[in-house]
């Protein structure tokens, strides 16, 4: 991606990982990026997918399109979640083979590991074990992503590589209480309680599972980085190494917001995987780190929040 003028199609480019790419690509210089809304574009539509790819044919190709939620999403629409998301990669991956796009990354998620795997989790990891239950569905549609992946290249050459990002959030971030992840439900539950003068506020589960938080800046320097690189390697997993457990989380999250009331856990609703660290050595190794630290990010995650969510 030497050139700045070269052709860059991001799907997904209104999620929050797609419009942290494209801001990173045009923070860079690149002025040619190709977007299309779900309206101009059905990406389940693999004749529309194909019949779009070999028209506009891009010579780089970000996949950030993808249905996407927290425990109880996943769990509540497991069906929606396996169908959309495998339809909606395999016609980007078999539809950029079939016009000459050599070059694509895809974006999936660290759930894809077993649930009980050893920490924190190498990429060699992956299908060593069962899912966690609750978002299996989203999972196994991911791992197919990876494997489409890893044998287009087997077969056809191609250079199709896939980044498991942890778990992410910043700007863009998805705040509807019953569909959301963890930090951006805790955001809003805070920010709500402190509003209502409330002396306390409801967290799901018992508090102990531990997290790893990727701001979605850092993911997005990541995957410009390394495509502008030619990276073309195995899986890599991107996050920051460092984890917390979600009572540290919700109470970083309290001091971000300035509610100076009590946590409650709920511990009748589940806490889903007990802990979820990468190692994200092999990232280290293509001379990238994350920059943003959790206290900063969830700074400027309630920012973005006042700014564009709050009512």
């Amino acid at each position: 991606m030497k050139n700045k003028s070269t052709k860059i199609y991001v799907a997904g480019h209104r999620g929050m990982v797609g419009s942290a790419i494209v801001r990173r690509l045009r923070a860079e210089g690149f002025d040619h990026i190709i977007t299309r809304t779900h309206a101009e574009l059905d990406l389940t539509r693999q004749t529309e997918v194909e019949s779009f790819l070999m028209s506009e044919k891009p010579d780089y190709l970000f996949i950030a399109a993808a249905k996407v939620g927290g425990i109880h999403a996943n769990n509540t629409y497991r069906g929606d979640f396996i169908y959309q998301n495998l339809m909606m990669q395999s016609n980007l991956i078999q539809g950029a083979y079939a016009a000459g796009i050599h070059d694509l990354m895809f974006l999936g998620s660290s759930c894809i590991y077993p649930r009980d795997c050893p920490q924190p989790i190498k990429e060699d990891y992956l299908l060593t074990g069962p899912l966690e239950q609750t978002n299996e569905p989203y999972a196994l549609a991911k791992i197919a992503g990876i494997k489409l992946c890893e044998n287009f290249n087997l077969q056809y050459g191609t250079r199709y590589t896939s980044v498991m990002p942890t778990n992410l959030y910043g700007p863009g971030d998805n705040y509807n209480l019953q569909n959301s992840h963890v930090l951006p439900a805790l955001i809003r539950k805070a920010h709500e309680a402190k509003l209502r003068g409330d002396t306390e506020y409801v967290v799901w589960g018992s508090g102990t599972p531990m997290r790893e938080f990727l701001y979605v800046d850092d993911l997005a320097a990541a995957c410009v980085q390394l495509m502008d690189a030619g990276y073309h390697g195995p899986l890599l997993n991107i996050g920051t190494g460092v984890d917390v457990t979600i009572r540290e989380l919700a109470e970083q999250v309290m001091q971000a917001v300035g509610f100076e009331g009590r946590i409650v856990f709920d511990s009748s609703k589940p806490d889903g995987t007990p802990r979820k660290l990468l190692d994200v050595s092999a990232a280290a190794a293509q001379g990238w780190r994350a920059k943003v630290s959790l206290a900063e990010g969830i700074a400027l995650a309630y920012q973005d929040f006042l700014a564009h969510h709050a009512v």
